[in-house]
């Protein structure tokens, strides 16, 4: 078992900036690749950044590149949100799964076993 707990939503200011931060603890093999999630209302949960705690390699969606950085390891994850927009306006969430293939992609939340709570970031002026 993994528990994930996230923390740093805030409400912040367009073009503000933001840290969220992921404790994660159980299982280390359970956290072989973790990653940020984000859910709007309505709508399915989409990856917004993903890293490998065994190789380093991150990646990001589209929608965020440049402007979000993940870093840490497989205890504590952080995500660096740059340049906040209105449409950034979430709720984020941590996940994490074993080291395996892929079913549906690294973007697919049906491919990550563990998740948090969720931390709500409200962009707004």
């Amino acid at each position: 078992q993994v528990q994930l707990v996230e923390s740093g939503g805030t409400s912040v200011h367009p073009g503000g900036s933001l840290r969220l931060t992921c404790a994660a603890s159980g299982d280390a093999y359970g956290r072989a690749n973790m990653a940020w999630f984000r859910q709007f209302p309505g709508k399915e949960r989409e990856g917004v950044a993903g890293f490998s705690t065994a190789t380093g390699e991150k990646t990001y969606a589209d929608s965020v590149m440049g402007r979000f950085t993940i870093s840490g390891d497989n205890a504590i994850l952080y995500l660096q949100m740059n340049n906040l927009k209105a449409e950034d306006t979430a709720m984020y969430y941590c996940a994490s799964r074993p080291p395996r293939a892929w079913i549906r992609g690294r973007w697919s939340p049906d491919d990550y076993d563990y998740w948090g709570q969720g931390t709500q970031v409200t962009v707004s002026s």
